[in-house]
């Protein structure tokens, strides 16, 4: 057998998943044995509010028997959660699992554009959305299936409002958020529709080559499995019932869903939501009241903290786990956090389709430069072009085998087929090696895609945007270097006529979110291509570099 194939470990970790005697058929049976054997602990912390798990299980108890009974769905509709950090995520999350439906997370920042099309990809008949984003909703609510709108405010649950006489507040087919719970008050749960293992419980949408946004089918299996892995490589790290964990990923992506909504939360630990960690000062405000045990973060994201001087003077004497995944890790941002907390940073790799997870560095005894090595169960290949195994030590397309590998694709027969050979492995674009000692390298992409600030840009998203502007005509988008985002999306465009930079990215920013906004427009006479007349964007970075 060739080096370059990684065995899946066969070791059990002391941590179980299954947290009550009762089988786990599926990710709500998980949730509700968790809140069961901790019922009495702080589950969440947000705005100055914890809720216990016991709280956090009646809440989502009588919004699932709501969403059962009074919002016109059935067992395996799909119900869009576009929320930031706060406490009504989780239970949003749990409660539409607890239904017996499917979860669609989705991006607060997102354009009315860019809802539109996931939300109509989906088929999604349902919606629990800040408030703030009403407006956006409204333009495209009509191109969707959305039958039911379930509204809230960042303050709702501090003073559980009510609106007057049960109106609905917004329009004859919406509801508040407190108003649903209270009305589930009074239901009981139903028995969920059967649902097998391998069912989907989650689309989590990504993009791929081609820019499209795909919905990843995660199924429940695929969850539990990663959870489960997540927990044996950190199980000399991780004590149940004791840790506070601070969370300023956003739950809407997979890392934070997985790790922090399902991992942590099973072991009977304290999460502490931060909702907007780019405002630094209400950040280290929020950490203040806590002795922070475990932290996940990006790379930018630590640089920041520690270059802020409120947060050099916390308390890290509890800080035991650094886990940054999203984006590379850089050695001096590795120096820096360890010298401002005495904690390493303990650097993963994973993607929205293998459920948050495919390797991991042991803490402690990190591989910096590396990602580590695969999670129990995970095959990890290295492929050439012709996929085939390269040999140890060369450069290959990082493909990977799991319990936790997605299903497929939502509705996309062909491209699931690209992107799952045969054997079952998934094609995940990325370039990597084996080092020596089994950890994976991470040198490249193959997909152009750009991560900025750990949020993935599509370069095809971005140019479509920009050749709709008067008189663009031809765009190229790609990734450079930047000091605080890691990468920057700066776009080439040719042009019939001279026009102003400005303008383009003030027309960008009113149908892109703010991440995927070029910062950076250089005007040329000619776009590099193929003989084909495709724009090589690739020899437009060798260009430019």
């Amino acid at each position: 057998m060739n080096n370059s194939t990684s065995q899946p470990e066969q070791s059990v970790s002391k941590h179980s998943v299954s947290t009550q005697a009762a089988p786990i058929e599926n990710l709500a049976d998980f949730i509700e044995a968790s809140m069961e054997k901790h019922h009495d602990l702080p589950a969440y912390s947000c705005l100055g509010q914890t809720l216990t798990f016991a709280e956090i299980e009646q809440r989502s108890r009588s919004l699932a028997a709501w969403l059962q009974q009074n919002s016109g769905l059935v067992a395996g509709d799909r119900v869009i959660i576009q929320l930031p950090n706060i406490n009504q995520y989780p239970i949003a999350a749990y409660a539409v699992l607890r239904a017996g439906m499917v979860i669609v997370n989705t991006n607060p920042l997102y354009t009315a554009r860019e809802m539109q099309h996931q939300f109509c990809d989906s088929g999604a008949k349902a919606i629990i959305i800040l408030a703030d984003l009403i407006p956006k909703l409204s333009q495209i609510k009509e191109q969707t299936e959305i039958s039911q709108v379930i509204v809230t405010s960042p303050g709702d649950l501090l003073n559980n409002y009510l609106p007057d006489n049960n109106i609905n507040e917004f329009a004859s087919d919406t509801i508040a958020f407190n108003q649903a719970i209270h009305c589930g008050e009074r239901l009981t749960l139903q028995t969920r529709v059967k649902t097998a293992a391998d069912d989907t419980c989650i689309l989590q949408y990504t993009g791929g080559t081609t820019g499209i946004s795909k919905g990843a089918c995660l199924s429940h299996n695929n969850i539990i499995a990663c959870a489960g892995q997540i927990l044996q490589r950190f199980e000399n790290k991780i004590e149940p019932r004791q840790e506070v964990v601070i969370c300023p990923l956003p739950l809407y992506h997979i890392y934070a869903f997985t790790v922090n909504m399902m991992t942590l939360f099973s072991q009977g630990n304290l999460t502490v939501l931060i909702p907007n960690p780019r405002n630094l000062d209400a950040f280290v405000e929020a950490l203040s009241p806590y002795r922070m045990t475990i932290i996940s973060g990006i790379n930018t994201l630590f640089v920041g903290l520690c270059q802020h001087e409120k947060f050099k003077s916390l308390d890290f004497s509890g800080l035991k786990l650094t886990v940054s995944g999203g984006s590379t890790l850089t050695s001096a941002t590795s120096d820096i956090w360890t010298k401002t907390t005495g904690c390493t940073i303990t650097e993963g790799y994973g993607l929205s389709e293998s459920s948050a997870v495919v390797c991991l560095n042991v803490p402690d005894n990190e591989h910096l430069g590396a990602v580590g090595q695969p999670t129990v169960g995970t095959e990890v290949q290295l492929w050439d072009e012709n996929d085939v195994v390269v040999a140890d030590g060369e450069e290959g397309q990082v493909v990977v085998r799991g319990p936790q590998m997605l299903k497929g694709y939502w509705n996309m027969p062909d491209e699931t087929l690209k992107a799952i050979s045969a054997e079952g492995f998934f094609k995940t674009g990325d370039v990597g090696i084996r080092l020596p000692d089994g950890c994976i390298k991470i040198v490249d992409r193959l997909k152009d895609m750009i991560i900025v600030s750990g949020f993935n840009v599509y370069p095809n998203e971005v140019e479509a945007v920009l050749t709709d502007y008067s008189d663009i005509l031809e765009a190229a988008v790609i990734g450079e270097a930047d000091d605080k985002t890691g990468e920057k999306v700066s776009a080439y465009i040719t042009v019939k006529k001279h026009l102003n930079e400005d303008d383009i990215i003030a027309y960008c920013r009113t149908h892109l979110t703010a991440y995927k906004v070029p910062k950076k427009i250089t005007i040329i006479e000619e776009l590099p291509k193929s003989t084909v007349g495709k724009i090589l964007r690739r020899e437009l970075r060798a260009t430019i570099n």
